[in-house]
């Protein structure tokens, strides 16, 4: 089995079609297809499905696309240490995030490592925090800036970088914005809420915090991003259960700060492999964050 095979055939695993990976890998057709069937040979099982319009994992390939992503991320992790080692940062800097993420201002955070490391190349990829959580554990990417919202592993660690309460948002003319100072959650039982998908970390610490409660909650709008979940809210279409810092987003809001909510609030985290998985760029990056942070 060749370090190219594997590369190959994760190629094709992540686009689907033999003639894209082909274009993305600059290799032909052709040369593809026999890297592919050579791996194959050498695990004595098909790994793709093949059709004349899509190209599908089998069984033995969903379970070697795990490893072989595994292996890919720890090869280049020794190159890049090695590099590392001769006072140079460079390779490549996979990094996902939720959205609006406190703690964490990425945008800068990512200039000032450009400026400090050009010859990294950035990948940016912002998602909800299972699927970044699932891709730092299995290599896919460097790190991530996510809401915790799971324990740490043998594959997965986290680094705090802030916390937060749970605030109620509403429309200024809402009978909420009228009922106090502070809410608990049992004055919400009735309300209609927007709320992210369920992918994303936010919408996961407040469905846990509402169960903890016993505390019913109808989710009748549902959205990928902050500003249509401040759009609707706005429009007085629901109110929404959020991070602090989102009622500055905006302004024309009612704010309400949440009681009774235990020990739920929204943590936000980096998510990181175990040390010695941790290339070299994710930690210079890591390095400029806790300068930043002082």
């Amino acid at each position: 089995m060749e370090l190219r095979h594997l590369q190959h055939f994760v190629a094709v695993a992540e686009d689907r079609h033999f003639t894209r990976a082909a274009e993305r890998l600059m290799v032909s057709q052709s040369g593809l297809s026999a890297s592919i069937r050579a791996l194959e040979r050498d695990l004595k099982a098909p790994l793709f499905v093949r059709s004349t319009r899509r190209v599908t994992l089998t069984e033995a390939g969903r379970a070697l696309l795990v490893e072989a992503e595994r292996v890919l991320a720890q090869v280049r992790a020794a190159q890049e240490a090695v590099a590392a080692v001769q006072g140079v940062v460079r390779g490549t800097l996979s990094l996902g995030t939720e959205q609006c993420v406190a703690g964490v201002h990425v945008a800068g955070l990512l200039a000032t490592f450009r400026r400090r490391h050009p010859e990294v190349e950035i990948r940016l990829r912002q998602e909800g925090g299972l699927v970044l959580a699932e891709d730092v554990a299995a290599g896919r990417l460097d790190l991530a800036f996510s809401y915790r919202t799971r324990a740490d592993s043998d594959q997965l660690r986290s680094v705090p970088l802030a916390t937060e309460p749970m605030t109620l948002l509403c429309h200024p003319e809402h009978p909420l914005a009228a009922a106090g100072p502070v809410l608990s959650l049992h004055d919400l039982a009735e309300e209609v809420f927007v709320d992210f998908h369920p992918g994303w970390g936010p919408r996961r610490a407040t469905d846990a915090a509402f169960a903890t409660a016993g505390v019913p909650r109808a989710v009748s709008l549902e959205v990928n991003d902050v500003h249509s979940l401040l759009d609707l809210v706005e429009e007085d279409l629901g109110v929404a259960a959020a991070p602090r810092h989102f009622r500055h987003k905006r302004k024309s809001l009612h704010a309400i700060p949440l009681t009774g909510t235990g020990d739920a609030v929204y943590e936000t985290v980096a998510l990181l492999p175990p040390p010695q998985a941790t290339s070299p760029a994710a930690r210079a990056l890591m390095k400029l964050l806790e300068r930043s942070a002082r």
